[in-house]
């Protein structure tokens, strides 16, 4: 790949995954146990890991488990743990939210920032400063924080780690490259990530990408579908879908490959439309690392990366708090 910064953490990730994975059995304690009754909270790209792990927990049979934007999570409804998922521990609505919930329900921050705003306010902080980033676009350290949580779910995620590889070391090909659009689309555990592929594409390309759970697809969003225009599937698709958007004109791509394994290859794809187009995935327009909003409650904590907050108080779009 290209000499980005973006593209440089994202062929880190299949050793990323070997750590967390190796780290599941240890920080199990501070994770949701089986029956628990889970919040998980999230800000743009950890929102999108949080219901991709509600999904996966729930369909594995370890309890009833609820996902939100962090600015949602509703006030009244009762859980035994919230998790929250922040890449920079300093998300304003990721570190309120945890405040307002000191004492009344256990807390777990996962983060790359380990004494960062956010873990000071949870009961108990899982840190991976080893997947970390220095770019604004979140990629390794979205991943890696869900390979820890399937593993943790029991799930065996060598074949996940192998498909990654490859994700990083193919090339990609040539028919996405030239697609003018793309819609994602996935089936439970997988909306998550078909909305984080998207998500990428217009951060890091300002690109206009969709995403949908596959069933929807059919009721309106297949009427954009058609040449030069590629749908791409996470995971299973359904009968019968394959041939509609071929006859609509549109460009399929279904993989066998690990749905997350192929969320890196879209991580790929958006670097690589952003270079085409002479952007910069590095600096993404209207992006910081992480929101902060003036006059919020956040307490003294590590100073942003990239040292930005917001000065008027309006919020800034976030590469995935």
């Amino acid at each position: 790949m290209g000499g980005s910064r973006t593209s440089i953490e994202i062929t880190a990730q299949p050793e990323c995954w070997r750590r967390a994975a190796g780290l599941a059995a240890d920080a199990g304690g501070a994770l949701p146990g089986r029956g628990e009754r889970v919040a998980v909270v999230g800000c743009g790209t950890s929102l999108f890991m949080a219901q991709a792990y509600a999904a996966l927990r729930e369909a594995a049979g370890h309890g009833e488990t609820d996902a939100f934007a962090a600015s949602e999570l509703p006030p009244a409804r009762r859980y035994d743990r919230v998790l929250a998922l922040t890449r920079s521990g300093t998300t304003t609505e990721v570190v309120d939210v945890l405040g307002r919930l000191a004492g009344t329900v256990r807390t777990t921050a996962i983060t790359a920032v380990p004494d960062a705003p956010a873990a000071q306010r949870a009961d108990a902080v899982i840190g991976l400063d080893f997947a970390d980033e220095e770019s604004v676009v979140q990629t390794r350290f979205a991943t890696t924080q869900l390979i820890l949580l399937r593993a943790h779910l029991g799930e065996d995620v060598t074949d996940a780690i192998a498909g990654a590889e490859a994700a990083v070391r193919d090339p990609l090909p040539p028919e996405l490259l030239n697609a003018g659009q793309f819609t994602f689309l996935g089936r439970g555990w997988t909306v998550g990530l078909a909305r984080e592929a998207a998500l990428k594409l217009r951060e890091a390309a300002g690109f206009w990408a969709e995403a949908y759970p596959a069933m929807e697809y059919r009721h309106g969003p297949i009427s954009i579908t058609g040449p030069g225009r590629a749908v791409w599937m996470f995971g299973t698709i359904p009968d019968g879908l394959a041939g509609e958007v071929r006859a609509a004109g549109g460009l399929l791509r279904v993989s066998g490959a690990d749905p997350l394994a192929e969320l890196v290859r879209a991580q790929r794809v958006a670097v690589a439309l952003a270079t085409a187009a002479g952007l910069d995935p590095d600096r993404p327009r209207n992006l910081t690392r992480s929101v902060i909003l003036d006059g919020s409650a956040v307490p003294d904590g590590p100073a942003v990366p990239d040292g930005s907050a917001v000065p008027d108080g309006s919020a800034v779009p976030d590469g995935g708090a």
